[in-house]
This record gives C-alpha cells, structure tokens and sequence, in this order.
C-alpha cells in the first residue's frame, strides 16, 4: 500500500515537474522579456497565460496576413510594371534594330515563293512590261529576292495590307519609273481580291505612258492608289519672251508642277525623279533651264537638280501635314546600257556581280543629302545599289515595241516589287512612328 502512495505521489511530482517545465518554455517562447509576478499553478495565471498566448497568436496570424497582402500587392503592381519594363526593353531593342537596318545593304538570293503574280493576269500591268508575256522564254529572272544582310524584308501579306489600306489613299509622283511601282502595286493587291471586277480606273483610263493622273480603286476597302506624272518635280513652261532660238522650252526650277496640289492630303504620298534629268531629254530637246525670270543656260544638270529638289523641299515642310501623310522619296533606279551612245541594251541571264558604278548616283546622293537637313520626316527608299545587280529584270526586246530595246524600264513581275516590299515592311513594322522621332531617315 504504501509502495501504492510513494508511487502515486512520485508520479504526481513528475507530472507536475513536467507541466511546469513546458509552461516555463512557452512562456518564454510568447513572452520574452516580460516579467511573471504570479505564482505557477494558480487559476488566475492559466486564464493570463490563455489570454497572452491567443492574444499573440493573433499578432502573428495578422502579421502573417499583412506580409502575403503585402507580397499580393507587390505582385500586381510591381510585377506587370517590371514585365512592362523587360517588353518595353525588347520592343525598343527590336525598334532600334530595325531602324538601324540598312535595306539597301544586302545580295540577291533565289526564293521558289516568287513571283507574287501573273501579269498576264494583272490588267493594270502594262503591255509593255510584261516580258514573259511578250515572248520572253528564260523565267530564272522572277526567281530573285532581296536579302539585307542584317534584316529581313516583311514578307508582302496581301490581306493584312488591304486591311490596312482601307480608307486610305496612296499617291506616287514621279516618271515612268514611279508609274512601274503604282503598277506593281497594284498587281501585288490584286492577288488578295476576290471580286476582280471591284478594282477599276476611276476614270475608265487605259494605263498609257503620256495620260498625267490614273488612279485605281479598291471599292472593297475603300482605298485608292493614283499616279501623277511629273517627271521633273518642278514646273515645265514655254520659251519666254526674248529668249535665243535654241531654248523651246523652260524647267523652272524654283516653281514646283502645278498640279502639285494633287498630291496633299495623302496619306502615303511617294516620290521619284531622275531618268528625265539628261541631256537628251534636256538641252537635246531645247529644254533649258530658269531661275524666277532668268534663264541659267550654263547651269549644269546635277546643279539644276539639286537646286529643284531644294524647292521640292520648301515645298514638303509648308505642304504636307505631317501627322497624316507618310512621305517616301525613292532614289534613282540605275540603267544596264552597254554602250549608251548607241543604246545597245545587253539583258543578261541572272544579276551580276560587278555592279561597274551603277550603284553610285549623284542623283542619289543629292536627295540624300537634301533629305537630311528638312524637318518633316521623309524616309528615302535607297534602291540604286540593289537595282544596279539586276541586269537580268529589264524589258530589253520583250516590251510591246520590240525594235526598240529597254534596258531602262523593269519587266513586271520584277525589280519594283522588292520596292514595295521594303515600302510596306516599313510601314507594317511601325517603323514610321520611330522615324517621326528622329527625323528624316534613310532604309
């Protein structure tokens, strides 16, 4: 019996040994730092040590709380703006290598996609261009693609660009060659069109070399894409009065066309002028040229060019509102001649590789260096040095002339094509709106 109450009793002292130890350690472990003036055991230190132990867990539950809304809000605000932040960084970093590339830097490659069209299918292409209509026989000249060394050139999605153009109006203004390009567009176009019948001269014109505006509508998407003739840019006159009998006519050069007026309130406005600008369809022809009311008979070519592409300028930053119109100016596009005096065109088989100067242009030059110093944006298509391979695109005997070779104008499909790829890589990319930033800029 008694080894029955030393038990009892030895077990009862554990139990409270133990009970006290752990009521020690958690106390200490909820209260660090806070003194007990109350005796272990009591019921009054139970219901204290209850209400302190509820009353910190209740401390840490909330700070617990307080810490996930604040890592939640950290997550919906900071999170995207870092996200934001890393696009921005890629979107700038693909921007600014777009920008940088240089289209006209690169070499011709054969891509199996080509031709983007039939001419023959086309009836806004001209007779005259359409080489394989016209009994060309070798094809290896529709094969080539143009390949900038470090870019591409957006692939021609012809029903993203109808969506894009709707409502729109395009405008080139150039010569024969800016005709060729508006021609190429539009066949480019075409290929997307279901209803064949809802594309039309809105005019009823034929497409012919002489006639100064033909504009083609879209009815569809509500675009038009036009043609003015201007092969000078600058106004062609009359012989003035007093003038010596070799001058029959004039080039003002500080007057701008005067259907100028036609080309505003576009909203891709395209320009070219060059192959005009010789001899032979200059002071051969009695065409010289004047300044206000004085005529400049010694004045050279490239001095006269130059000096109409300064009030072709003038003309730009008083006409053109900036933020709607998008302005190109296409530079010149080389001829492959042989021998020029006697115009003895030798049309090759596929590009070559010894471009012989034809890749250098003082034309060229002079709207580059014209375009630099204007205000409003002007992105300038450098399609000389490509153009210069291409000894292989031209008409040469395949035109709807054929005793008169062509070694100037391209054969459709062809050369001004890759023109309006580049054209609308750089309007679909967005290009633009970066350009508009930093000036006139040059691809």
């Amino acid at each position: 019996m008694r080894m029955i109450e030393k038990m009892s009793s030895f077990s009862r002292s554990k139990s409270f040994t133990r009970s006290t130890s752990f009521n020690r350690r958690t106390l200490s472990l909820l209260s660090v730092g806070t003194p007990i003036s109350l005796s272990f055991g009591s019921p009054r230190v139970r219901r204290t040590s209850c209400v302190s132990q509820w009353f910190r867990m209740l401390i840490v539950v909330g700070s617990l709380v307080s810490f996930l809304v604040v890592v939640g809000g950290g997550y919906v605000y900071v999170l995207p703006s870092l996200t934001q932040a890393v696009q921005g960084d890629r979107i700038s970093d693909l921007s600014n290598s777009m920008v940088s590339c240089d289209f006209a830097d690169g070499s011709w490659i054969i891509d199996d996609n080509y031709p983007l069209y039939n001419a023959s299918e086309c009836p806004f292409a001209e007779q005259g261009f359409n080489c394989l209509g016209n009994g060309r026989r070798d094809n290896g000249y529709l094969k080539w693609k143009w390949k900038p060394k470090n870019c591409e050139i957006t692939r021609f999605n012809v029903h993203s660009i109808l969506e894009w153009l709707r409502s729109k109006r395009v405008v080139f203004v150039g010569d024969s060659m800016s005709r060729t390009q508006w021609e190429s567009l539009i066949c480019l176009l075409m290929t997307g069109v279901e209803d064949k019948k809802s594309v039309y001269e809105i005019n009823g014109n034929k497409i012919t070399k002489r006639i100064r505006f033909l504009g083609v509508r879209f009815s569809s998407f509500n675009f038009t894409i036009e043609f003015f003739r201007s092969v000078f840019l600058v106004q062609h006159g009359w012989m003035p009065r007093h003038a010596p009998k070799r001058v029959r006519s004039t080039l003002k050069l500080d007057k701008m066309d005067d259907i100028s007026n036609e080309w505003i309130n576009a909203d891709i406005l395209i320009f070219n002028t060059g192959q005009w600008w010789v001899p032979g369809k200059l002071f051969e022809t009695g065409c010289y040229f004047q300044v206000e009311n004085s005529l400049k008979l010694g004045m050279s070519i490239p001095t006269a060019f130059r000096i109409a592409l300064g009030t072709w300028a003038s003309w730009a930053e008083k006409m053109i509102d900036k933020n709607r119109t998008r302005v190109f100016f296409r530079t010149f596009e080389p001829s492959h001649w042989s021998d020029k005096l006697h115009r003895f065109c030798n049309v090759t088989q596929s590009p070559i590789i010894d471009t012989k100067d034809w890749d250098r242009n003082i034309f060229s030059h002079s709207i580059l260096e014209v375009v630099k110093n204007m205000t409003v944006p002007i992105t300038v298509l450098h399609v000389t040095s490509m153009s210069a391979f291409r000894s292989d695109a031209h008409v040469g005997m395949w035109s709807d002339n054929p005793s008169v070779p062509d070694c100037s104008h391209w054969c459709l499909p062809g050369v001004p094509d890759v023109w309006n790829e580049i054209l609308f890589s750089y309007l679909l990319d967005g290009l633009w709106n970066l350009s508009s930033m930093n000036g006139s800029r040059m691809i």
